[in-house]
């Protein structure tokens, strides 16, 4: 194993904390600058999420925006990464467990999603992008509606 193989996971590890990370924060112009390519795979059908399709990743942001509006908090605890590097390109399979926290809610305050994702990332001259995002999932349970 090289020196480069190693950097190439650390490297690629970073940047999807950093997608759930930024995710949480609500923080879409580090996502957009630090995360996505310019174009993305996008496919969260597993979730109700509609049609698999490439998409700029700047209407990514917007849909995430637009779907986290009202909530208090959104919290997304992943890992079990595995990383598959292949020159200039990786693919990247983990876990993830997400809560979203809405303190008004009167029918249980938190909807829980829990599932896979399928990401993949090239390396760039900005450092490695991910250019694909794809969910399954597992299970949902709580207040779905977060009513």
């Amino acid at each position: 194993m090289n020196t480069q193989f190693v950097a190439d996971k650390l490297e690629i590890t970073e940047l999807t904390n950093k997608l759930f990370m930024y995710v949480d924060a609500l923080k879409w112009q580090q996502l957009l600058d630090e995360v996505f390519e310019k174009e993305v795979f996008f496919d969260m059908s597993s979730a109700g999420g509609g049609k698999a399709s490439k998409m700029p990743a700047k209407d990514i942001c917007e849909i995430w925006r637009q779907g986290f509006e009202g909530l208090d908090a959104i919290h997304h605890q992943a890992g079990h990464y595995l990383i598959n590097v292949n020159g200039d390109e990786s693919d990247i399979y983990g876990y993830a467990v997400a809560t979203h926290y809405k303190k008004e809610a009167t029918k249980g305050d938190t909807r829980t999603f829990v599932g896979s994702y399928d990401l993949r990332a090239k390396r760039t001259a900005k450092g490695w992008r991910l250019t694909q995002f794809q969910y399954h999932l597992k299970y949902l349970e709580g207040n779905i509606a977060l009513e």
